[in-house]
């Protein structure tokens, strides 16, 4: 019997084994897990450069910072590039298997988004598709890659996105690659105007810079500026931020856990909790939704330097975990329980200040999870609704009269903030809004009060809402 080729090939031409792209690999390996499994890139993407690290002979950092742009680059341009590659297929993309999907999206993010020639992009597209797909799929990556490749990005932007003056929420979505109604629902939040939208969706669209937090009484701004390429954060003095490329795993204080990695805007957040005026003791602290531990870090060193007590409570038993790990070493008294926010194991009124960061969409951090806009739906508001609404009745329950709470959220959402705050206020009446904008001193642009909105394309913060609230009876 005689033996058929694994593959079929022209006669008389050699089969030619794929070559194999580690990097290209390990960047659909990373956008697989993101598809299948409905994984967080931020979380997939560390084991998976690890691995190379250990297995792959030569990866070095190069190779670690052209994979990490293939995948966070693809999913923050996803939308744009889903445009572009539906105009040079001859089916709806619904049709085209996703993994042969993201082998094109990945090529087409090497062909519009970076400086890589043209042909070494195709060609590499190619060959990935070959290792993954088979010879077959890989000449329609071909042929599609080709076609990308007759035009730049504005071309193409010009070709697939509408006239912004026919349909400006389409054409935005688009152009910037957002789901309409995210376009719509940021928009409102900022209140109108073509340029503040537009610059708000340019920046989540760019790479976040790592921020740094030095927990006081453990460690020091000043000794993570020691680090290489590191410079002062531009609002919270706790912050320090590392330049591009740099690795938060290298910083010693890091390792130990004396630092940490936070949004500043994060900081500000716990910050402005930490300092606002008081009537009465301030020995009691609670922070209600702690998971991962972030705030939890930082409010706990922050009641520390006051001798006062931290209670960091999270309903996962697992992301409670991840709490007690960021505040072991906290040098003033401190608990984590797991416990839900909205069926309390506190008396009420037993804690001076309160901090309540609330499950929502995470719209606000879209830089970072960039995954995080196709994913979201707008029912998903609806869902959040009641918990938010219980976390923050719940928060109030638990302060003292004179007491503060924060309510936060990573989104700016009109309805996952203000319209929160003020559904509970209406119900709970013996309570006040706090001017949070003192309280951030330096800090421009923070709106018209009483809360704070923060913003990436002004602040370069995640949007981080915060809304300071007093019980008084």
């Amino acid at each position: 019997m005689t033996e058929q080729p694994r593959r079929p090939h022209k006669p008389g031409k050699p089969y030619r084994r794929p070559q194999k792209d580690p990097v290209r690999i390990l960047a659909f390996e990373a956008l697989r897990a993101v598809d299948e499994r409905d994984a967080y890139a931020n979380l997939v993407l560390p084991p998976l450069l690890r691995k190379a690290r250990e297995t792959t002979e030569g990866f070095d950092a190069r190779d670690a910072a052209l994979a990490t742009e293939l995948v966070y680059g693809t999913l923050r341009r996803q939308g744009t590039y889903d445009a572009v590659i539906a105009a040079c297929v001859d089916r709806p993309l619904r049709e085209v298997d996703p993994p042969v999907l993201d082998v094109l999206s990945l090529g087409v993010h090497q062909l519009l988004g970076t400086r890589i020639p043209s042909h070494a992009a195709v060609s590499a597209s190619v060959e990935l598709a070959r290792v993954v797909l088979g010879d077959g799929r890989a000449k329609f990556v071909n042929a599609v890659l080709r076609k990308v490749a007759r035009d730049d990005l504005a071309g193409w932007v010009e070709k697939v996105a509408p006239p912004y003056d026919e349909d400006p929420e389409d054409h935005l979505a688009v152009v910037h690659s957002h789901p309409r109604w995210v376009v719509s629902a940021l928009w409102d939040s900022l209140g109108g105007g073509r340029a503040g939208i537009e610059e708000l969706l340019a920046a989540d669209n760019e790479r976040p810079e790592v921020t740094l937090v030095a927990r006081p009484g453990r460690s020091t701004p000043d000794e993570l500026l020691g680090e290489e390429a590191a410079v002062a954060g531009r609002w919270s003095p706790y912050a320090v931020r590392l330049a591009e490329g740099g690795e938060p795993g290298a910083v010693e204080a890091v390792r130990e856990g004396r630092a940490g990695v936070q949004d500043e805007g994060s900081q500000l957040v716990a910050l402005a909790l930490a300092d606002a005026p008081l009537e009465g003791t301030d020995r009691r602290w609670l922070d209600g939704c702690a998971g991962p531990g972030g705030k939890a870090a930082l409010l706990g060193a922050l009641a520390a330097e006051r001798g006062a007590f931290l209670l960091a409570s999270e309903k996962q038993p697992h992301r409670a975990g991840l709490v007690a790990k960021a505040l072991a070493g906290n040098p003033g008294p401190y608990q984590v329980i797991a416990a839900d926010g909205t069926q309390p194991a506190w008396r009420p009124g037993a804690f001076d200040r309160v901090l309540v960061d609330v499950p929502c969409t995470g719209l606000g951090a879209l830089r970072r999870r960039p995954e995080a806009r196709w994913r979201r739906r707008p029912e998903d508001l609806e869902n959040f609704a009641p918990l938010q609404r219980g976390l923050l009745r719940g928060a109030l329950e638990a302060v003292r009269v004179g007491g503060v709470v924060g309510y936060a959220t990573c989104s700016p959402h009109l309805a996952e903030t203000r319209a929160v705050v003020a559904d509970v206020l209406k119900q709970m009446p013996d309570t006040d809004l706090i001017d949070a904008r003192p309280l951030l001193p330096g800090v421009p642009d923070l709106g018209d009060g009483p809360d704070i909105q923060l913003w990436p394309h002004v602040h370069g913060t995640d949007a981080m809402y915060l809304a300071l609230i007093r019980r008084t009876g």
